[in-house]
Order: structure tokens, then C-alpha cells, then sequence
């Protein structure tokens, strides 16, 4: 689909010393917030709205989600946008956590569970069989809860992904991140072309498919109309697109904050493009009201 992006309103790049108005997130907390945060820790389970810093944790959270990160909370690759620790694993793995994840899911009342995870790299199968368990197991113990997972890319390790699709996921999602220009810096273990490759062969065997972008890091409006292109191109049915936020000072920094206007022009061009479902917006993240989707 040929895109013309002459009219597109697109902020102008410049530091910006204060938030807009438009990014102004809920504070964690209230007694549903708290509950939830005893049973995650009792558990001893992470979720990705702590360990990457989202700023949709106090409403999704008093709202009575999550998305769960499996596989530990020490990643093996060092993205230059995420809040999750880096380091090497041990490369063994928690076969109890499937388990664990299943109870809470119950326990919280959830109908549609998110599963995403760090990555682990030091091991041939990235971490898949809990990926699969988790699934399994949500589905032995919460009858009727669909569940969306949110997975690595495996190192383009296709006998991987296929443990994970053998567990028959609702739905497969798997972030592209950001435009292929900045993968180096955004991104630098991982590569564009096998992050569609994994897309496409979900889509392949049946699957519904998702994949998320970050904008306000530094990349233009026409590029990311370019992976819009590369995505739909794979038979992906939901993306979204939220607000790259710097979670430390250590992290890359935000090129500019995206005005919301330009966020409902990627929403329209992408339903116009034949994407199934669209979510972009300033705090849009790829859980953000997941269960809408589906």
C-alpha cells in the first residue's frame, strides 16, 4: 500500500524538559494495587509493569491485570530502552514458575493472560518450554482464559517458536521495537528482518499475530509508515504504538514526545493498511488493553 505522508503531523524533534499534559499516568496504588502486588510476591513472580518501569501499571493493576515476565528478571541482552536488568543466567530453568503464574492468573480473576519474558540467550531453546508450560498450564487451571504471549525472538530458532506455537497461544506477539535504522542502538543483539521472520511464520501456521512500536527515539514518521508496510506485509493482525519513555538517565535519551495527532494518524493509515486492530497513543504499551484485541 503506497502511503502519501506529505500532510502527516509529525512533532518537531527537540528536548523536552517536562512532560505534555497528554503523558500523565495514574500513580501506583489503592487496595486493589496492593493486593495484587502481595500475591505477585508471594508468588515469586516479576511482572514486566515493574521490572520495565511502565507507566500503565496503576491503572491496569487497579484494574486487576498484569503481564507476567517469565524465565527470571535478568535478561541477557542490554536494549538501550529497557529498564530490565542485564546479565547471564544460570541456564537453568524454573519448572514450578508455570505453576506459580497459572495460580495467580486464577486468583486475580484475569480472562485474558499476558506472558512475555526476558531473554535467554544462553540456552539453544531461549527459555520455550516454560513459555509452553505456562500456557498449558493457565489453560489446566483457568478453563476459558485465553492467553497472549509476548515472546523473544529465539535467535531465529524455529524449533523453538514451534514449542511455543505446539502450546497453541491465543494469540502471538512478538515487538518489533522500532524502525531498522536505529536497531543498532535500540536493539544491538537483535536483527529486523529475523523479527519479521518470526511474524510471518506464526502467521503462517494459523496464528493470530501482534507486534508493538516504540516512537520518540529518534526515528521519522516515514519510516515508521515503512514498517508498517514490512509488518502488514507478514499478515500481522494488531499492532500498536505507544511513547518511547527513558526510564534512566542511563538509557537512550527521548528525541521528542509524539503529539497524539500524529499517534491517530499511524491508528487510521494502519487500519486502512488491512491491520485488524490498532492501539497507538501516547501510553500505549503492548498489553495495553490486550484483551480489546482479541
Amino acid at each position: 500500500m503506497e502511503i502519501i505522508i506529505d500532510e502527516i503531523p509529525v512533532s518537531t524533534p527537540q528536548p523536552a524538559p517536562r512532560r505534555p499534559e497528554w503523558l500523565k499516568a495514574k500513580i501506583p496504588g489503592g487496595e486493589n494495587y496492593a493486593r495484587l502486588k502481595s500475591l505477585i510476591d508471594t508468588q515469586r513472580l516479576h511482572t514486566v509493569c515493574e521490572e520495565a518501569r511502565c507507566p500503565n501499571m496503576g491503572e491496569c493493576w487497579n484494574a486487576g491485570t498484569a503481564t507476567f515476565m517469565i524465565l527470571g528478571d535478568i535478561c541477557t541482552r542490554s536494549c538501550g530502552f529497557c529498564a530490565v536488568k542485564t546479565g547471564r543466567p544460570d541456564g537453568l530453568l524454573d519448572w514450578d514458575e508455570p505453576r506459580r503464574v497459572a495460580e495467580a492468573v486464577g486468583m486475580m480473576g484475569i480472562r485474558h493472560a499476558v506472558i512475555t519474558s526476558v531473554n535467554r540467550d544462553e540456552r539453544k531453546d531461549g527459555g520455550a518450554p516454560i513459555f509452553a508450560e505456562t500456557i498449558l498450564e493457565i489453560r489446566k487451571q483457568v478453563p476459558g482464559c485465553r492467553v497472549e504471549v509476548l515472546i523473544p525472538d529465539f535467535k531465529g530458532n524455529e524449533e523453538a517458536l514451534n514449542i511455543v506455537l505446539d502450546a497453541q497461544p491465543d494469540v502471538l506477539n512478538h515487538n518489533l521495537e522500532t524502525v531498522p535504522r536505529l536497531y543498532k542502538v535500540v536493539r544491538p543483539q537483535a536483527n529486523y528482518r529475523q523479527s519479521l521472520e518470526v511474524l510471518a511464520r506464526s502467521k503462517k501456521k494459523g496464528f493470530l499475530t501482534k507486534t508493538g512500536l516504540m516512537v520518540g527515539i529518534g526515528e521519522r514518521a516515514e519510516e515508521v509508515l515503512e514498517v508498517m508496510n514490512d509488518v502488514i506485509a507478514t499478515g500481522c493482525d494488531i499492532l500498536t504504538i505507544g511513547q518511547y519513555l527513558q526510564p534512566t538517565k542511563e538509557h537512550l535519551p527521548i528525541d521528542r514526545y509524539v503529539h497524539p495527532d500524529e499517534f491517530h494518524m499511524y491508528k487510521e493509515v494502519g487500519l486502512e493498511m488491512g491491520f485488524k486492530h490498532v492501539e497507538s497513543g501516547p501510553l500505549v504499551r503492548s498489553s495495553y488493553h490486550a484483551e480489546k484485541a482479541v
